[in-house]
């Protein structure tokens, strides 16, 4: 069972997604719509974890526009459906999965593997869909009420596509997690040589009623983006660029924050002391150090916390 989050006042309403169970892929709830015209395959990809109402709001709104893609070819995908399933208000943070996490699994050797797991069913049977697309939008939302965060990875495709969507105002470059390799960061989409990218965007906190604003505006600026859709958008605020120096992994199950952080605080002096897991002092490394996306599952291998600092 996966550690429940903080309870927190949910705003969102958990859409039915019975309508787009049947798709028309040959993999429940993932449908196609195919332009018929030279052009990207580009997909929206919801539910990666099943307590992320945004995701699914924001593919609910596509369906119900009516949504059909310019050039090339459209695929919204619904993830981690059996998560979902179990979403309950009054304990919202208990649905993120099933057995394991969803978004550490994308890595060839545990998906040739023999280990099983409702998450990982479901990903083996996304894994040639995965593959097969040229842009991915992998849409998620955050235990607290920090801003909006645009993870562009390491690679600079990324980082040019995040600044042609335009928001959030705030883009990550990170390596992931020690605990797994997120959807983003499968194959190709890694791989500078190739021109597969995928981005994902942190919506805001997970139930707050904006988080789905957001991800609905995103999405639409990503389609557009890529050119599959046509959309009359207002100019986006600038953006600003934090690259992560470190992700600190929880080493211990004494693992506590020196204070309470809520994300994208800024942090004046090296050497301040941020958390202490066990006998260890967590130390911001250098002067006005960024916290990213501080974790409230205080969990041994997991991430606490990322480091960074805004591109100069």
């Amino acid at each position: 069972m996966p550690p429940r989050d903080t309870p927190s006042l949910v705003e969102l309403a958990a859409p039915d997604l019975g309508p787009y169970e049947a798709g028309n892929t040959g993999i429940p709830f993932v449908t196609t719509f195919d332009s018929f015209r030279p052009g990207p395959h580009v997909l929206v990809n919801a539910l990666t974890h099943g307590n992320e109402l945004c995701g699914a709001i924001a593919l609910d709104h596509l369906f119900r526009e009516g949504v059909r893609p310019l050039a090339g070819k459209l695929t919204l995908s619904f993830a981690n459906i059996d998560a979902y399933r179990r979403f309950d208000p009054a304990n919202p943070g208990a649905s993120r999965f099933v057995d394991e996490d969803f978004n550490r699994l994308w890595d060839e050797t545990i998906l040739d593997g023999t280990r099983q797991s409702v998450e990982l069913t479901r990903a083996r049977a996304l894994r040639p869909l995965i593959e097969s697309v040229d842009l991915l939008l992998d849409l998620h939302s955050m235990q607290l009420a920090s801003a909006p965060l645009m993870l562009a990875g390491l690679v600079n495709k990324s980082l040019a596509l995040a600044r042609r969507v335009g928001v959030p105002s705030t883009i990550v470059r990170d390596a992931g997690h020690a605990a797994g390799r997120r959807m983003r960061d499968y194959r190709a989409f890694a791989d500078p040589a190739s021109p597969k990218t995928a981005l994902l965007v942190e919506c805001g906190q997970h139930w707050e009623r904006r988080t789905a604003d957001v991800a609905i505006e995103t999405t639409r600026r990503f389609l557009a983006a890529a050119g599959v859709l046509e959309e009359r958008l207002e100019p986006a605020p600038p953006q600003r660029v934090v690259d992560v120096t470190e992700a600190v992994t929880i080493g211990s199950e004494r693992f506590r924050f020196a204070q309470e952080f809520q994300g994208l605080e800024v942090i004046a002096d090296a050497g301040t002391l941020i958390a202490r897991d066990g006998e260890h002092e967590i130390r911001t490394p250098y002067d006005d150090c960024v916290l990213i996306m501080p974790s409230r599952r205080l969990v041994r291998g997991q991430t606490a916390v990322r480091l960074g600092r805004y591109a100069q």
